[in-house]
């Protein structure tokens, strides 16, 4: 979300509006009396969590702010600051709320056949992808777009209860977006991303007779409610869905996929046989 990287790491430099987020929340805590370990069993969150909101590393989903609300009376303040905040440089505006809702999801589907999820992008790989955008973007939006693609793929390492399914077609991999070099190290990144315990990963092969996903891709949430959402996004929108009706079709056509794409060794065994070639 912001257009630097900390020295030798992956983490974004925190931006203003997250720090001042982060302030906020500091000032009301302690005007409460709370220490970060006593307030995270009563809003629910962990104190490293609480932490990282502090210093303004990590964006605030929605239940994090209100809890914070209403258990440090903190007047609005931090709803009012939380929604200037949402508004994050490098992520486009209609896919903002999916993004939010994305940090508590417990199960997250992506079924992708136009390029790979940005959750499991590598930087030179998303890099490629936004240097061929039309119209062209300029260094900074660049960085901050590359910035806000990697403070996303946290989720994949902080939320270890969160179920991630992806189903990826197998000729994302044959377009060797960014060359033979950016290919091998995207199919090396995903093939160590998915020996995490939760984390499924199919390929759906290039021949294939009978495909549930002609209609484009997919991608499914499940809240801690249980509640499920659905979002399909084109080449300039999105649309978040939440019609009961659309998203279970949306999920047996995911269904019928996990049955169609080749099973989880066969997937690596493909990706290990590319990555040889």
């Amino acid at each position: 979300m912001t257009s630097s990287s900390a020295p030798g790491t992956n983490e974004p430099e925190p931006s203003e509006g997250l720090k001042a987020f982060g302030a906020a929340l500091k000032s009301f805590r302690k005007r409460a009396g709370y220490t970060q370990e006593a307030l995270g069993p009563e809003i629910g969150y962990s104190t490293h969590f609480i932490a990282s909101v502090e210093q303004g590393r990590r964006f605030p989903p929605p239940r994090f702010v209100d809890q914070a609300e209403a258990t440090l009376d903190a007047f609005g303040t931090l709803r009012l600051i939380v929604h200037q905040v949402s508004r994050q440089r490098g992520l486009a505006s209609w896919f903002r709320r999916w993004a939010q809702l994305e940090q508590e999801a417990i199960t997250l589907y992506a079924y992708e056949c136009r390029l790979i999820p940005g959750l499991l992008q590598t930087p030179a790989y998303a890099q490629a992808l936004f240097a061929n955008q039309l119209p062209p973007l300029g260094d900074e939006q660049i960085q901050a777009q590359l910035a806000a693609r990697i403070e996303r793929q946290r989720l994949l390492t902080e939320r270890p209860n969160t179920a991630y399914s992806f189903i990826l077609e197998e000729h994302l991999f044959l377009r060797n977006m960014g060359g033979p070099d950016v290919t091998r190290e995207l199919i090396d990144h995903v093939l160590t991303v998915a020996v995490r315990r939760n984390i499924e990963l199919q390929i759906m092969p290039l021949v294939r007779e009978t495909h549930a996903g002609l209609g484009g891709p997919i991608r499914l949430l499940e809240t801690p409610s249980n509640k499920w959402f659905a979002y399909c996004e084109g080449q300039e929108s999105g649309q978040l869905i939440s019609d009961p009706t659309v998203v279970s079709m949306h999920q047996k056509r995911y269904a019928r996929m996990r049955s169609q794409a080749l099973s989880f060794e066969e997937s690596v065994s493909l990706l290990e046989r590319m990555r040889g070639a």
